[in-house]
C-alpha cells in the first residue's frame, strides 16, 4: 500500500485510488488551527491551563499523560508476546537506534546548538542566556523519546512490537547513560536525574497502554475471534490517535501560549537548531535504515525516536539545575512547542518514501 500517493498498488501491478476522508486530506490545517486555539486559550482564558497545570505530578501533566495514552492504546493493541519475542530476534535496527540515539544525537545537538547560540546568534543573544540555551539544548539532545513514538509509529504503519522493544531498549538506556552524558556537556559535576519522572512515564506511556492493550486483545480475540478484531474492533480506533494529537497540540499550546506571545523572537530563534538538530537525527537514522535495507516498518519509527525528545525529564531536570525562569528552562519548553509539527512533517516524509525499504518479512 502506498498511502503517500493516496493509492493502493496491487500484486498484480494496477494501481488503484485510494479515497482519502476529509479530515485525513487537511490533517495540516486542523494541526495549525489547534496551535492557534492552544494559544488563544492560554492569552484569554489563562483560568483554563492554570486549573489543567493542578493536575501534575513529578513534572508529568495527567491530562497530557491520558491524551497520550489515548493515543499510544490503539497501536499497543497489536502487540502481543510473539512478535516481542521476534524483535528481539532482529538486532539491526535496534543497532541503529541505539548507536543514533547515545553516540551520535547529544553531541549533533551540542555542536549545532553551540554554533546558532553562541555564534551565528551571538548579537542578538546575551553571552549569559546564550550559555543558558545551550544547556536546555544539551538536555533535549540527551533524553530520546519514549511515549510519543508511538504515536509517529502508528501514524507511519510502524511495527507495533518492534517499536516497543526499541522504546524499551531506550529507556534502560536512559537510566545510566543520561547523567553521564548531561554532566560531560554541561561540565557540571552532578546532575540530578528525577527518577519519578522518569519510572511515571514509562508506566503511563509504555506499562499501562500495553497491558491494556494486550488484555483487550486477549478477551476479544476469545470471544468475538481474530476476524473481527482485525477488521472491525481495531479499525474503531482510526480516529482515536489522531483526535488525541490535536487536542494534545491545544493543550500543549494552551499551557505556553503567554511565553510563546511575549518572547515571540527569542522563540523563533531557539526553534531554529532544534528543528535542524531534528531533521538531521531523523536522516541519519532513516538513511542508515535504508543503507542496512531494513523494512519501513522498523526504519521510520526507530528514525522518530531520536527525532523527537523525552520532554517531560529534559523540562523536569532544567527546572531542578537551573531554575524555573532560566533560559535552558525555555529552551526544553520550545522543545516541546515545535515538536509535534515537525515530527508530524517527518511522518509524512517517511510515509512518502515507504517505497525505498523492502517489505518486512511475514516471519
Amino acid at each position: 500500500m502506498d498511502r503517500s500517493a493516496n493509492r493502493i498498488v496491487c500484486r498484480t501491478g494496477k494501481t488503484v485510488r485510494k479515497k482519502i476522508s476529509f479530515f485525513d486530506k487537511y490533517l495540516s490545517l486542523w494541526v495549525i488551527l489547534c496551535i492557534g486555539a492552544g494559544v488563544a486559550i492560554g492569552k484569554f482564558l489563562p483560568a483554563v491551563p492554570n486549573t489543567l497545570s493542578k493536575f501534575e505530578y513529578a513534572n508529568v501533566s495527567i491530562p497530557v499523560a491520558i491524551l497520550i495514552w489515548l493515543m499510544i492504546y490503539p497501536m499497543m493493541l497489536k502487540v502481543d508476546f510473539a512478535s516481542i519475542v521476534n524483535a528481539t530476534k532482529k538486532p539491526k535496527g535496534l543497532t541503529v537506534t541505539t548507536v543514533t540515539n547515545w553516540l551520535i544525537k547529544p553531541f549533533t545537538m551540542y555542536g549545532i546548538a553551540f554554533l546558532f547560540f553562541k555564534v551565528i546568534f551571538e548579537s542578538f543573544i546575551p553571552a549569559s542566556l546564550s550559555t543558558e540555551y545551550l544547556a536546555g539544548a544539551i538536555l533535549l539532545g540527551a533524553a530520546p523519546c519514549t511515549a510519543m513514538v508511538f504515536v509517529w509509529s502508528y501514524l507511519s504503519d510502524g511495527d507495533a512490537a518492534y517499536t516497543l522493544v526499541q522504546v524499551a531498549v531506550n529507556d534502560l538506556i536512559i537510566l545510566f547513560a543520561f547523567t553521564p552524558i548531561v554532566a560531560f556537556l554541561l561540565g557540571v559535576s552532578e546532575v540530578i536525574v528525577p527518577y519519578r519522572t522518569l519510572f511515571l512515564s514509562v508506566v503511563l506511556f509504555v506499562v499501562i497502554p500495553f497491558s491494556a492493550g494486550y488484555v483487550s486483545r486477549l478477551l476479544i480475540i476469545k470471544k468475538k475471534g481474530i476476524n473481527y478484531f482485525e477488521n472491525v474492533f481495531i479499525k474503531k480506533f482510526n480516529k482515536v490517535t489522531v483526535i488525541g494529537l490535536l487536542l494534545t497540540l491545544v493543550i500543549i499550546f494552551a499551557f505556553q501560549g503567554e511565553i510563546i506571545l511575549s518572547n515571540p523572537v527569542h522563540i523563533a530563534l531557539i526553534a531554529v537548531p532544534l528543528v535542524i538538530q531534528t531533521f538531521l537525527i531523523f536522516i541519519i537514522a532513516y538513511g542508515w535504515a535504508k543503507a542496512w535495507k531494513l523494512p519501513h516498518s522498523i526504519a521510520a519509527p526507530g528514525a522518530m525516536i531520536g527525532a523527537s525528545n523525552f520532554f517531560e525529564l529534559s523540562v523536569a531536570v532544567a527546572i531542578s539545575l537551573f531554575g524555573l525562569q532560566s533560559g535552558a528552562t525555555l529552551v526544553t519548553v520550545v522543545g516541546v512547542l515545535v515538536e509535534v509539527p515537525v515530527m508530524l512533517t517527518l511522518v509524512r516524509i517517511a510515509n512518502n518514501t515507504r517505497g525505498w525499504f523492502p517489505e518486512a518479512s511475514k516471519t
